[in-house]
């Protein structure tokens, strides 16, 4: 934003700030007045009314020059085909509704000023996307009622901040016991951090996959990293290049389950034919992987549009009917996974 767009951008934000300190209220409630939200109390609404328009203060979408309805949308980053999956979900679907979608990453600025931002802006609310809440973060959006929604945060967010995330868990169990049936019995796991409630979901999905038809956890053949290809490398050699190696590898992720395939490669290991593998997200880099990943598909654009129509009723003052809604996944099966090609493969 420049030149003249600035000037009234900053002008209107000192005026609401104004308002807000001669009532004696947060900004944020007063930017719930503005956009005629429903928890502000009556008297409050009335006072803050009245000196909107006694300072003229027009709302945009009242004025000659219309300007659409804003979200923010904030990431830890834009690197991985996961979330390029989720902000064109997002986008898609806050451009359906009319609304337009700021997207940003908390590399250069941090979550509390992307809730700061998204009052400046008068943004409906703000959908966070893979990033950890500090308590400091939750208890503003909880007092200040800042509309936010979490896309599989990395930390369990307070029970009253609305989150969207998938079945994690029977998701997990649907791709051992896919595994299960062609045969393998010695199966390891890539791991996500167990401080992540989707990488800690899909770890016991895995294991009580194994605890049905009665396999042993064997903790050797399953290794914690980020969801990140180099970690994931490191980690499958560490795995793989073992004697009594697994004769499948269920990875949390798609990027992890490319550093299961480059860690075979280097090793020499055919896939699929010594060994297996099956990975979690089925974003466009599992079809395109050499060779394609049998995968637990996401719903990426259902997830973009549950999370910007929950964002959306809570600035218009509806909470949602529940704080937590985790949507279903389907096993995609492709040419990863096949049966061991001997019946103890991988033990000698």
């Amino acid at each position: 934003m420049t030149g003249p767009a600035r000037s009234r951008s900053d002008a209107q934000y000192g005026l609401l700030t104004s308002i807000a300190n001669d009532v004696g209220v947060s900004l944020a409630t007063v930017s719930k007045v503005v956009h005629r939200r429903r928890d502000v109390s009556e008297a409050t609404r009335a006072r803050i009314e009245a000196l909107l328009a006694e300072r003229g203060y027009v709302r945009r979408w009242e004025s000659g020059t219309r300007r659409p309805r804003q979200i923010l949308a904030v990431f830890r980053d834009l690197a991985g085909p996961y979330t390029l999956e989720v902000v064109r979900g997002i986008v898609e679907s806050a451009t359906e509704s009319g609304v337009h979608t700021t997207v940003g990453t908390t590399s250069r600025r941090s979550i509390a000023q992307w809730l700061q931002k998204s009052v400046e802006l008068d943004a409906a609310g703000v959908v966070i996307v893979i990033s950890a809440l500090a308590e400091q973060e939750q208890r503003r959006i909880r007092e200040q009622r800042l509309p936010v929604v979490l896309v599989d945060p990395l930390n369990a967010p307070s029970a009253d901040i609305p989150s969207i995330g998938v079945t994690n868990w029977h998701g997990a169990t649907t791709a051992v016991q896919h595994l299960i049936d062609l045969g393998h019995r010695r199966i390891g796991m890539l791991a996500g951090r167990s401080s992540s409630p989707a990488g800690s979901a899909r770890l016991h999905g895995y294991r009580a996959a194994l605890a049905e038809v009665g396999i042993p956890y064997d903790p050797a053949l399953v290794r914690s990293t980020d969801f990140d290809y180099r970690e994931a490398l490191r980690a499958a050699r560490g795995v793989l290049d073992r004697r009594d190696r697994p004769t499948a590898l269920f990875a949390a992720s798609d990027v992890q389950a490319l550093g299961v395939l480059e860690a075979a490669r280097r090793l020499g290991i055919a896939v699929p034919r010594d060994l297996s593998v099956v990975s979690f997200d089925d974003t466009l880099v599992a079809a395109m992987a050499s060779p394609p990943l049998s995968a637990v598909r996401q719903p990426f654009r259902e997830l973009g549009q549950e999370a910007t129509r929950v964002l959306l009723r809570v600035a218009d003052g509806t909470p949602p009917a529940t704080t937590r809604r985790e949507l279903a996944t389907e096993l995609i099966v492709r040419v990863s996974t096949a049966p061991p090609a001997t019946v103890g493969h991988g033990s000698s």
